[in-house]
């Protein structure tokens, strides 16, 4: 094994000069029940970004950071370690094993979610995230604890098609989860077009639920070819009382509307807000409808293994519009801020990404 990996540090806080390309990062070695793998592809997420820029932290109110350099606690559990290497979707190749890690042999290809559950007495739902509490996929190599990795060496889909599974299809099963969304249940579902929003279109339908996807008009196609029944113009009015779920990422302005769209008795279950995080409530619109409210971070092991099961029997395909090199991350992250391309953008690590022009349509 190399003594130095080539990969990307987070160095601070900030915009896309925060992020370093280096090739001297020290290789790390597996410990007890640790697994090495060189990382094959890894995806591009919201979370990435957000962290970047420190969106998590509770004195950002917008939808954006506008002073992310300032910000202290800026990661999922508070404030990060620098330099630590991103990236929350992995595709990966094991290439060594620790002591007492003997599920998976070398060359196996693996992924795993993007948070991994380390309950404690203080926070029984406690996790860390991969990326933000310890180092991820922005790298070469990733050093990951065998607990809490997936074989998919036998899914019929390519090493960039398992990047863009984890933290897409990973959040949408955990959202659809929690909501309890079943057969014939009608579920809204905004950002339909977003790689979250997608997957969980593909997922619902599925299910056998009937699907509203919000999107705008331009994209209303491509929701619909996922599995919409129908779809909403983004900015239109929502119908009242109709949906038994709501699966939210974008939050903002319509998020009384959002609420209002349930039927009494309804789920709302949110894991993101590209519009903004502070919103407007009418508690009494939510407590005398009996509607329940998920907060959808962390997926129970057991949600994402059913994930992994669809994904190694083919029955889920993510859609992918661009891979990059993994040194070209900045324009990477600018076109998925863009929305221009629908679909997932995965970046390639290594002499292989060398060879892939940056942007090159993988669909």
């Amino acid at each position: 094994m190399p003594e130095t990996m080539r990969g990307v540090y987070l160095t601070r806080h900030g915009g896309p000069e925060a992020l370093e390309w280096r090739e001297d990062i020290p290789l790390p070695r597996p410990g007890p029940g640790q697994v090495l793998v060189r990382v094959l592809a890894a995806g591009v997420n919201n979370t990435d970004i957000n962290t970047r820029i420190g969106w998590y932290a509770a004195e950002i109110t917008g939808a954006t950071a506008e002073t992310a350099q300032e910000v202290e606690a800026g990661g999922w559990g508070g404030a990060l370690d620098f330099p630590r290497i991103q990236g929350g979707d992995l595709c990966g190749e094991v290439v060594a094993t620790g002591p007492g890690a003997e599920r998976f042999a070398i060359g196996r290809r693996v992924t795993c979610p993007i948070n991994q559950p380390r309950p404690t007495e203080e926070n029984p739902v406690g996790f860390v995230a991969l990326g933000s509490e310890y180092d991820g996929a922005f790298a070469e190599y990733c050093l990951l604890e065998e607990r809490d990795l997936y074989d998919v060496t036998d899914a019929p889909l390519s090493n960039v098609e398992i990047a863009a599974i984890p933290c897409a299809f990973g959040t949408a099963a955990g959202l659809l989860h929690r909501a309890g969304v079943t057969a014939r249940d009608e579920v809204l579902i905004t950002g339909a077009s977003g790689s979250v929003g997608l997957a969980a279109v593909q997922l619902a339908r599925g299910m056998g639920a009937r699907v509203t996807g919000v999107c705008a008009a331009s994209k209303a196609a491509l929701v619909q070819d996922a599995g919409a029944a129908e779809t909403i113009d983004r900015g239109t009015p929502l119908p009242v009382d109709r949906y038994h779920a709501v699966i939210d990422v974008v939050a903002g302005d319509v998020w009384p509307a959002l609420i209002e769209a349930l039927r009494p008795g309804g789920h709302y279950a949110v894991a993101g807000a590209i519009a903004g995080p502070v919103i407007e409530a009418d508690l009494r619109r939510i407590y005398l409808r009996d509607v329940t409210i998920h907060g959808c971070t962390y997926q129970a092991p057991e949600v994402f293994a059913r994930l992994v099961e669809m994904v190694n029997a083919g029955d889920v395909r993510p859609l992918v519009s661009a891979t990059y090199p993994l040194r070209d991350i900045g324009r990477a992250q600018a076109d998925f801020q863009s929305k221009a391309l629908t679909g997932k953008l995965v970046l390639l690590p290594g002499d292989e990404a060398d060879a892939t022009g940056a942007g090159e349509a993988k669909t």
